[in-house]
């Protein structure tokens, strides 16, 4: 692995991909001007709807999605390498898929994952999540190779299964992502300690992008996005609604670590 300038994107995706990818496309050229390689956005970049029918109505294929084409049209025009943390797209009869699709700087689609794990609760301040209601689940894990090595790919509610972390960290893979949109109430208990949690038990980058701030819908995203180091420390963070987290990752810690602090060959169960 070689050194890796990420680019974070923080943002508050509105109801229509059309509207979704005018608002991004400033914040990731912004990226791109500051050496950015690899820009990740977050679960959901492509729109947000709180309502159910309304949000199938709006969902289009993922070949057909106006977000993702144009993610594919910038990272090809500057050849930059863009991982949207999710687009949510249509699958058919009533159903969704909530789908990292990571695209390459010759603007291809290289690898997808499909959330596995999805958030059905009922939290303490009153509001309810069935996200198994309108998205299929996926069906396995995902590693995707990289010109800075492997990147696992993860979902928002996934950072809650360890063992979905560890499979990915004895697969190889130095950097994993993990885009979201979290909950204020869930955020503000759980985001930053789960994160690093991951990066500790794994000795891996974690990079999650994050949806931040009071949403067109009136929904309430935590934000926070950040970088997490190898062993566990957050190196960066983005505060504000609204921005663009850069970092240099220096791949070359995960073997480091790795190797002083060998963990993966100790685990016998």
């Amino acid at each position: 692995m070689t050194s890796l300038r990420v680019a974070l994107i923080q943002t508050r995706t509105p109801t229509s991909q059309d509207a979704a990818l005018a608002l991004d496309t400033p914040l990731i050229e912004q990226a791109i001007e500051a050496g950015a390689q690899l820009i990740v956005t977050p679960e959901g970049s492509n729109l947000l709807q709180r309502d159910r029918a309304q949000m199938l109505q709006a969902m289009t294929p993922l070949a057909e999605d106006v977000y993702v084409q144009g993610m594919r049209a910038l990272a090809r025009r500057h050849q930059v390498w863009i991982l949207i943390g999710s687009a949510l797209v249509a699958e058919g009869g009533g159903k969704a898929a909530n789908r990292a699709v990571l695209i390459s700087a010759e603007g291809d689609i290289v690898q997808t994952y499909d959330k596995l794990h999805m958030f059905d609760v009922d939290l303490p301040n009153g509001d309810h999540y069935r996200e198994s209601a309108l998205y299929q689940p996926g069906e396995e894990a995902r590693i995707a190779d990289t010109p800075w090595g492997l990147m696992g790919l993860t979902i928002c509610y996934d950072m809650r299964f360890p063992h979905l972390y560890r499979a990915l960290a004895k697969a190889g893979a130095g950097i994993i992502a993990v885009p979201a949109a979290f909950t204020r109430p869930t955020g503000e208990a759980h985001w930053e300690v789960l994160l690093r949690a991951r990066a500790i038990e794994n000795l891996a980058w974690v990079v999650a992008p994050a949806q931040g701030g009071t949403h067109e819908n009136g929904r309430r995203t935590w934000g926070q996005s950040l970088v997490v180091d190898p062993w566990g420390a957050v190196v960066a963070q983005q505060a504000s609604e609204e921005g663009v987290v850069l970092f240099d990752i220096d791949a070359a810690r995960v073997e480091s670590t790795r190797a002083q602090l060998p963990v993966l060959s100790h685990r016998v169960l």
